[in-house]
């Protein structure tokens, strides 16, 4: 019993622990927040950069070591972070190598390396009067909850990450698009964006479901002649060195044939691909596609923080929740300035007050501080009406800090000058608080005009139907089929007319002269059995013309048909199974003249008659077909030359045979 309790103890401990880690996971590190689109360790470095900018660059190592302030984890997950940051040229300037994104190679040591805000983050990242602070895991630090983020960074930055029980990929996309659909959000219009990457690359979004879905991703491959290949561009989540490595996987695994493949990337991706004789451009192209990382899948997955909980929303929903963020961002901002503008212009009225009307002689002769306040107190309420709001103490007591020399070098026109500034500030951010749409547009139009240009649309966005491996496969390998020993296979060298050159894609149909055959996927050794009559790589297109022999009733019928459906290695037939009944005659041409000899008979007037095949509707493989004679058993069959039409009728038919064709696909 009281190991029943210990288990029982452990079990909710273990439960309570998990659940712990588990949130943890989700809100503290993996999943990125709608309202910033950051991580909490890349929050962290931003609050970090801000903290410590003075315009100059900083060393990584320097950044890093003050982020461990904030973030309660090794400095190697900080600097990871920070350089994957960087490379994605929106919040972080740099200087050094920061590594490759094309080439997959990593960046310099932290100590090597340096970099700052840049003028893009220092204008939509920070403000102090809209973000909430909570203290650092130690309490000796302050840290924000989420920063005031002024555009769409999650979409923009695109994001990856994996949590306990759910995981989120988030897709990048262009900064002038997201930015265009806002103003059509704030205009009520409808929108549409799709993802764009820093890699280029060409994109199928056909199964694309705002920002869930499935995507497919092309790298931009060039025929710089027809024995060579050139790739400009490659897909998102690809290098250079995974592409080559899946390429040089395909030609190991005989699905493409190259001579060489070279990397000359530098600031631009440039693959070449050098081929052997026989093997052309075009097609090889469409084979890297079917076989290599030239073509992806992505299956994006929208799942990020809202309201300190994870789900999964669409685009459309980030863009419309950060496009309301925002307005309701640059109305707080415009309230708070027009609150200091009030504020200052109260204080610049009242020193005008004060020192134009000469109140500050009526505190000459007061004997205590209290009677001095009071007395500039009642002294201003005659000109309460010229004031912003009602006097406070401390009010007064600015103004009696006013130093002598201040007063008399009081410059009244001067201060009417700054006095009527103000006031127009005033009238105009009262002005935009009327219309926060129109101010809202205004300052993404802004942020267009200053930035826009530095970043075109990299990805091109097309539909291009998936090319099928079967297709473009090789034909490498070559099955055979020994009659002696009644085996199949690539590993079998196979007899005269039973070989058949094939790709690990295709099937083969095996035909036996008792009207067996069946579908096999192309493999190594197995064995079929023997008295095999034809084998062939499977092609829709095959007609199959046979003559068979009924054993039951001792007669033969001519059918024509198509390669039929099948179930692989399960057994079908052409005909009833009997002993006694064959197939006759057997070839895949086309509508031939066949001479059909039968059993001898002195009252016959001709022992053979000619059947062209043009005469016979091509039917299902099950089909009985049509019989050719209704008392003589056919004793041979004989394809006649293109322009043999007429042969000696008394010619002695030979012993019975099949007439095997070979394959001719």
């Amino acid at each position: 019993m009281e190991n029943i309790d210990h288990y029982g103890s452990l079990h909710q401990l273990f439960d309570a622990n998990f659940l712990d880690y588990t949130s943890y996971v989700i809100k503290e590190r993996a999943i990125p927040h709608l309202n910033d689109g950051l991580k909490p360790v890349q929050r962290r470095i931003m609050q970090t950069l801000a903290n410590m900018d003075d315009g100059r660059f900083n060393k990584v190592a320097n950044v890093v070591g003050e982020t461990m302030k904030l973030h309660p984890h090794g400095d190697q997950s900080i600097y990871a972070a920070l350089v994957n940051l960087a490379n994605k040229n929106f919040l972080i300037e740099t200087q050094g190598n920061f590594g490759n994104i094309y080439t997959g190679d990593g960046a310099s040591a932290a100590r090597y390396i340096e970099c700052r805000l840049s003028p893009l983050s220092r204008l939509i990242l920070f403000n102090r009067d809209l973000t909430d602070y909570v203290e650092s895991y130690d309490g000796r630090n302050e840290e924000p909850v989420t920063l005031p983020a002024k555009i769409p960074l999650l979409l923009l930055q695109g994001a990856e990450g994996i949590a306990v029980g759910m995981a989120t990929k988030i897709m990048s996309h262009n900064f002038c698009e997201v930015l265009e659909a806002q103003k059509k959000i704030l205009r009520q219009e409808e929108f549409a964006i799709f993802p764009d990457f820093i890699k280029g690359g060409i994109l199928d979004i056909s199964n694309y479901e705002d920002g869930n879905g499935k995507l497919k991703c092309r790298a931009r491959l060039e025929e710089k002649d027809e024995k060579t290949i050139v790739i400009r561009e490659i897909p998102h989540s690809t290098t250079t060195q995974s592409l080559m490595e899946s390429v040089e996987k395909a030609t190991k695994a005989g699905k493409i044939k190259i001579t060489s493949i070279n990397d000359y990337t530098a600031e631009d991706v440039e693959i070449e691909i050098k081929l052997p004789r026989g093997i052309y451009a075009q097609d090889t192209i469409r084979a890297l596609y079917a076989f290599t990382d030239c073509e992806i899948s992505i299956s994006p997955n929208l799942t990020l923080l809202k309201d300190n909980r994870p789900c999964i929303l669409t685009v459309s929903q980030v863009l419309e929740a950060n496009t309301a963020k925002l307005q309701a961002d640059l109305e707080m901002e415009l309230t708070i300035k027009l609150n200091r503008l009030r504020e200052k212009l109260h204080a610049h009225l009242l020193e005008q007050i004060f020192i134009e009307e000469r109140l500050y002689k009526e505190i000459e002769e007061c004997p205590t501080y209290e009677i001095v306040v009071e007395t500039v107190d009642s002294s201003l309420q005659p000109f309460r009406e010229r004031l912003v709001r009602d006097v406070t103490v401390e009010d007064i007591e600015r103004l009696l800090e006013i130093k002598i020399r201040r007063i008399s070098r009081y410059d009244i026109d001067k201060k009417n000058k700054e006095i009527k500034v103000v006031q127009k500030k005033i009238r105009q951010t009262e002005k935009f608080l009327k219309d926060m749409v129109v101010f809202t547009i205004n300052y993404i139009d802004d942020v267009l005009q200053k930035y826009g240009k530095e970043y075109p649309r990299r990805t091109e966005l097309a539909t291009f139907s998936e090319v099928k491996a079967r297709k473009v496969a090789i034909s490498n390998l070559t099955v055979g089929y020994e009659e002696e020993s009644g085996f199949i296979g690539y590993q079998v060298k196979g007899d005269e007319g039973f070989r058949c050159a094939c790709s690990q894609y295709d099937k083969i149909m095996v035909l036996f002269k008792n009207g067996l055959y069946k579908i096999l996927n192309v493999t190594d050794k197995i064995f079929l059995g023997h008295d095999l009559l034809w084998m062939g790589k499977m092609e829709r297109k095959l007609i199959f013309n046979i003559v068979y022999k009924e054993g039951s009733r001792n007669l033969s019928y001519m059918k024509r048909f198509k390669m039929p459906k099948f179930i692989i290695d399960k057994e079908y037939r052409l005909f009833d199974e009997h002993k006694r009944s064959f197939i006759q005659y057997l070839s895949l041409a086309g509508e031939e003249t066949l001479r059909i000899y039968f059993t001898p008979n002195k009252r016959a007037k001709s022992n053979f008659t000619d059947i062209s095949l043009a005469d016979y509707l091509v039917k299902g493989a099950a089909a009985k077909g049509k019989r050719l004679s209704s008392t003589r058993p056919v004793t041979r069959v004989r394809l006649l030359a293109s322009k043999e039409r007429v042969v000696d009728a008394e010619e002695e038919p030979k012993p019975q045979e099949l007439f095997r064709a070979e394959d001719d696909s």
